[in-house]
Formats: structure tokens, C-alpha cells, sequence
């Protein structure tokens, strides 16, 4: 329990627009975008201090003081969400316009698709554990922070478990003030209400039914949340160790893995990971769909 009392790294995805390449972000990580933004083959690559290409699922440290990310993808790049072959936006469910939060991933966490959680009777969604940051500062997608654990929710997305962390970033001037999951519901009145009606409805837009929750849609406190990330930090141990099987997603780091495992990858083939790839062009424009309101009656 002692380590959890440290920040942990999140990386941040909420906005999928044009950014500068090779911006650096506040834990010493850079970005190289390649394809061309609002496409199918725009991607946002990773580096480290060395300008060594990494992984951001595997190969930023979960403990902070040491976008949807492609986990199929070599490296593991962000990518904004495709459904039916088509670009995935968020739909302005009124009274909420786009994301509340900034919102992001845990990295070296894992919702092992095989494991039945015992407080959700489901199985994990096969991603890294999300991340509300509820701070001051509308962050950029690729920025990796360091947050405060605050609490959890337990979404239950198409019958499985989807755990949302909320978090705050250490920097921000209300970070001392906010310690536990009563502290926000105490400090910032609505705003725990207002992301389980974000989650619960997000989706009614594309024809889905509404989410549901475990614990009657109630958000566990720190402790609880803790609890949780390092269950996922042990599930992803496990599938980087190939103790279980990866499936479709792609566990190539350059940093973690030994030089001899299966996963382990050059910074050689990491850079023609990066260069195989489209080169940055120009963005294309936004659907107007994306600026439309959708409002339905609430059950």
C-alpha cells in the first residue's frame, strides 16, 4: 500500500486535434504525430527523454515519480477511435459538450478480459484503466501527468467491466485540497452526478442502450480505487510476462521486456515501426455532425 501513496502517470487523450510534433509534456516525454489528423492513419507516437520511441501501454512507469491508445498497434500509439470504419467522435448528449474531464489511460495497467471481478460479476474490457483528471487545465491528448488517486466508478459497459478512475493532477492549485472521493463530492457539488450521467448516456447517440453500474452507479473512495489499479497493474505484469495470453494486442516495448523476449523491441525496429507509417500531412476537416446537439429524456 506504501507505493500507492506516490502519484501515477496518466496519459491523456480527451482531444484528438492538430498538435505540434515533438511537443514536450510535463513528465520529460515527447510526441512525433504521423498520418494526417482527423483520418484513419493519423497516429501519436511516443519518446523519452533519450528520444528513444516507446510505448505508451508498456513502456511509461505507472508509479509518476519514476489518447484511446492503440493497443493493437506496434508501439502502441494514439489513435482516435474508429467504429464501422468510420471515425468515432463524442456526441454532445446535452446538457454536456464533449468530455467534462480531461480523459485519459493508466499506463501498465490492464482489464484482463479473462478475469471475472467479484464486485462486477464481469470480466475486464481488454484496455488500460481509464482516467478522469478533474483539474483546472484542459489538457492537450498526449500529455502525460502525474495525478492524485481520488476514487472509482465501476461502469458496466455491454457486459464488461470498465473501471474509471478520478484522479487530479498533482500540479493543480486545488490538488491539496482534494484527498478522497468526499472531497470532491464536498468541494466541486454536481460534478460526481454529472459524470455518471455522462457515462451512463455517451453511448444512446450511436443506437446503444444506456451503461449501467456496479454499486448502484455509487463512486468508491481511494482506497477502493487503489485497490483496483493495482489489481490491473498485476494483470498487465502478467500478460507482459506472457503469463497470459496477449490475443490481438500488441505488447512490443522498448524498455521493458528483455532483449531476448518476444516482446522486446529494438530501437531500431521501433524507429521503422515510426517511419513505415504515413508522414504528417494535412488535417482533414471536421464532420459538421460533431457540433450538433442530441437531447433525449432522461428515464
Amino acid at each position: 500500500m506504501r507505493d500507492f501513496l506516490k502519484p501515477v502517470a496518466a496519459v491523456l487523450f480527451t482531444h484528438i486535434l492538430p498538435e505540434s510534433i515533438h511537443r514536450a509534456h510535463n513528465m520529460n516525454f515527447s510526441t512525433e504525430e504521423r498520418g494526417n489528423p482527423n483520418t484513419l492513419s493519423y497516429r501519436l507516437y511516443f519518446k523519452n527523454s533519450d528520444g528513444k520511441y516507446i510505448s505508451p501501454f508498456h513502456d511509461i512507469p505507472m508509479y509518476a515519480d519514476e489518447a484511446q491508445i492503440a493497443t493493437k498497434d506496434p508501439l502502441n500509439p494514439i489513435k482516435q477511435d474508429v467504429k464501422k470504419g468510420n471515425l468515432r467522435y463524442v456526441a454532445n448528449v446535452f446538457p454536456h459538450k464533449g468530455y467534462i474531464w480531461n480523459y485519459g489511460a493508466i499506463p501498465q495497467t490492464w482489464e484482463d478480459p479473462g478475469h471475472k471481478d467479484n464486485d462486477t460479476a464481469c470480466c475486464g474490457d481488454n484496455d488500460p484503466i481509464d482516467v478522469c483528471e478533474i483539474g483546472n487545465k484542459v489538457c492537450s491528448h498526449g500529455d502525460v501527468i502525474r495525478v492524485k488517486v481520488l476514487g472509482v466508478l465501476a461502469m458496466i459497459d455491454e457486459g464488461e467491466t470498465d473501471w474509471k478512475v478520478i484522479a487530479i493532477n498533482v500540479d493543480d492549485p486545488e490538488a491539496k485540497d482534494l484527498n478522497n472521493i468526499s472531497d470532491v463530492r464536498r468541494l466541486k457539488p454536481g460534478y460526481l452526478e454529472a459524470t455518471v450521467d455522462w457515462f451512463r448516456r455517451y453511448k444512446v447517440p450511436d443506437g446503444k442502450p444506456e451503461n449501467q453500474f456496479a454499486f448502484n452507479g455509487e463512486f468508491k473512495d481511494k482506497d477502493f480505487a487503489i485497490e483496483t489499479i493495482k489489481a490491473t497493474h498485476g494483470f498487465w505484469k502478467a500478460l507482459i510476462s506472457q503469463q497470459t495470453n496477449a490475443g490481438e494486442l500488441n505488447c512490443k516495448n522498448t524498455c521493458v521486456s528483455e532483449g531476448d523476449g518476444p516482446f522486446c523491441c529494438s530501437a531500431d525496429e521501433a524507429k521503422a515501426v515510426v517511419e513505415g507509417s504515413c508522414p504528417c500531412g494535412e488535417a482533414s476537416p471536421v464532420p459538421n455532425s460533431v457540433d450538433k446537439w442530441f437531447y433525449y429524456a432522461k428515464n
